[in-house]
């Protein structure tokens, strides 16, 4: 195992997806670096770009003495030891709703205890969430996470497509939160450097995956339809991101910084009451034709 080459890459893997999405928007992200008893890292924000409404891209490497259980699904015997993390989580909230919302995260965690060999093991991945659908970009960007997986085994995408598909899911609402993307964790099959290069494959994948359909759509023209839609479908992310998901509640639980858990959070939302689209709209396409488990490679090369 080797944390400190798993902390290079992460910090420099921040470094180079900052300057592309800086250089796509124009703006500048602000650099706050933070230390702490625990640990350290640099978050990297951009709030009312002219491309990104709101953008977090956040390096941090901490350790603490008691692991929460929302760190690892499989292991709750690990719950408890001493532990460290390290890795890069993002999302990116673009100003035109035809551009889709993004998440990406690659990590590290280490589980220590006195007398037995530290546990170690992989996650992450990458999903998008588009407000108005297009086929073009969900098969663009699922095959770009094939690809990054595809010299670890060709059986990986499907099983981690599938992965993705039910863990970005609203139970409560009974829908997916986007069209997905490919989601993995509690990885160690074929030791740490397997796993260390099929993670880092995926986080040098996202700009490829994600950056062409940002071209694409940043400049389209829309109107109020357009940005009260995104509002209202923005508010499915934060249910999402504060009911069900891992990453934000093993954050609370671990006394992270709240500023940056709480950055995936886009910066305008609504909620409405009892409502759904007109029939045969653009609104409506989105339930009918991407809000519903489908292989979106299964007619692409």
């Amino acid at each position: 195992m080797n944390l400190a080459a798993a902390r290079d890459f992460f910090a420099g893997l921040q470094d180079r997806i900052v300057a592309a999405l800086e250089a796509t928007d124009g703006g500048a992200f602000r650099r706050d670096p933070w230390t702490r008893a625990d640990g350290g890292g640099v978050s990297r924000v951009l709030e009312d770009g002219a491309v990104l409404e709101r953008g977090g891209v956040l390096f941090s490497s901490v350790r603490g003495d008691r692991l929460p259980f929302a760190a690892t699904a499989q292991r709750s015997e690990l719950a408890g030891r001493a532990w460290q993390a390290t890795g890069v989580s993002l999302v990116l909230h673009p100003r035109n709703p035809f551009a889709p919302t993004v998440h990406m995260n690659v990590r590290l965690f280490v589980a220590e205890k006195a007398g037995s060999e530290p546990a170690w093991w992989f996650g992450g991945g990458m999903d998008l969430t588009p407000y108005y659908g297009f086929a073009e970009d969900a098969v663009h960007f699922h095959r770009t996470c094939r690809d990054a997986l595809a010299p670890f085994g060709a059986e990986l995408y499907p099983k981690y497509k599938r992965w993705c598909d039910e863990y970005f899911y609203l139970k409560h609402r009974g829908e997916p939160r986007g069209i997905g993307g490919i989601f993995f964790d509690d990885l160690t099959d074929g030791g740490f450097d397997r796993c260390f290069a099929l993670t880092q494959s995926v986080g040098n994948r996202f700009l490829d995956a994600f950056l062409p359909t940002l071209g694409r759509r940043k400049d389209m023209p829309y109107g109020g339809r357009e940005r009260d839609f995104q509002a209202y479908r923005r508010g499915r992310y934060v249910e999402f991101n504060l009911v069900w998901d891992r990453g934000t509640l093993f954050g609370l639980q671990s006394n992270g910084r709240t500023e940056a858990i709480l950055l995936s959070m886009p910066p305008h939302a609504t909620w409405r009451y009892d409502w759904s689209p007109a029939p045969d709209t653009p609104e409506a396409a989105l339930y009918a034709d991407f809000l519903v488990a489908k292989d979106w490679l299964a007619d692409a090369p």
